[in-house]
């Protein structure tokens, strides 16, 4: 629809909008555009884009603004962008001193994500119903609570406290731990087998241990843990304070969380707007990550939709691919 020239007038309107917030006019494209062209034509091509529905303007005599449709189009014919070496190093640098458990990498990575866009970060761990389970420990914590904890073979430690009624003997404990590992190992949180205890030549005391922790791990196989970091950034991101208050309240909420950071598309995606099905200015960057057990998870970063694109979007996929190393994912 657009011709070369009218796509370099929407990119300058894009990212000086981008750049300063204030509606751009049209000397300023001019001079971003580096067209040889006259500022009348420059004029022409903006009341074109107007008609196109590719920008808008807030008011007789101001400059344009994109609109939704304008950001779509120039997100989706940027350019692949480059990071600074400092900044790619700091990414390296950052996954190859991680030796924790898959918990802690992804709390740290969305705070690492924030500290390298000043946007607001989402890291959605990778679904309990995708990772296979290698081990089953039962720890006793005092009284009737004993602390269950699934080991996948990604790293992930899924734990549940379960109170299991009555204080349980370590001999008891261990004879249950092993009925769980074999019920649960090799297999997936929601797929294990029922732990079937009718016939079983077991104590009672075992089975009480037993029924309670496989129906919490069980359970646990359709959660998702969600780390989010950068919630301080919003009201320099953000003026309008409602807008502010409509998003900690979704952050709030981690079905709606995982709802927004979750699409269709495995690869980098950029939603914004309509897209999102909300009349707000909101804009989210995603991409898909992957552990050696072929379990899937998100991260992205959420802010305006005027963000910083290039770069963002080449910080997710850099951090992405970061996250995959760390996991032991072959390219």
């Amino acid at each position: 629809m657009l011709d070369d020239r009218m796509s370099r007038v929407l990119k300058a309107v894009t990212e000086e909008y981008i750049r300063t917030g204030e509606p751009v006019s049209s000397a300023a494209v001019l001079k971003r555009s580096g067209l040889d062209v006259s500022s009348a034509t420059i004029r022409n091509d903006l009341a074109k884009l107007e008609s196109y529905g590719f920008v808008a303007q807030p008011h007789t005599s101001a400059g344009r603004i994109p609109t939704d449709q304008g950001y779509r189009f120039y997100v989706d014919h940027l350019a692949p962008a480059r990071l600074r070496e400092t900044t790619k190093a700091k990414i390296d640098t950052f996954f190859q001193e991680i030796h924790r458990q898959i918990s802690e990498v992804l709390r740290d990575t969305s705070s690492f994500v924030t500290e390298l866009t000043a946007y607001p970060s989402v890291v959605v761990g990778p679904t309990g119903s995708e990772d296979v389970v290698k081990d089953v420990r039962l720890v006793p914590l005092g009284g009737s609570i004993v602390l269950a904890v699934a080991i996948s073979q990604s790293g992930a430690v899924h734990q549940e406290f379960v109170d299991v009624g009555t204080a349980v003997e370590r001999a008891d404990l261990d004879t249950a731990e092993r009925v769980l590992a074999a019920a649960f190992g090799g297999k997936t949180l929601d797929a294990a087998e029922k732990v079937t205890l009718k016939g079983a030549d077991l104590p009672s005391a075992v089975r009480r241990v037993i029924s309670p922790v496989s129906d919490r791990l069980a359970a646990r196989g359709s959660g998702r843990e969600v780390f989010v970091s950068g919630t301080s950034h919003m009201a320099e991101l953000w003026n309008d304070l409602a807008m502010v208050q409509s998003l900690l309240a979704l952050l709030d909420e981690e079905a709606a969380l995982i709802d927004l950071m979750t699409d269709d598309v495995r690869d980098t995606h950029v939603r914004f707007g309509s897209d999102l099905g909300k009349g707000n200015d909101l804009a989210v960057v995603t991409t898909t990550y992957q552990t050696s057990s072929g379990a899937t998870g998100r991260v992205g970063v959420i802010g305006p939709m005027r963000m910083n694109y290039p770069r963002t979007i080449r910080v997710v996929e850099e951090v992405k691919e970061g996250l995959e190393d760390a996991f032991g994912v072959d390219e």
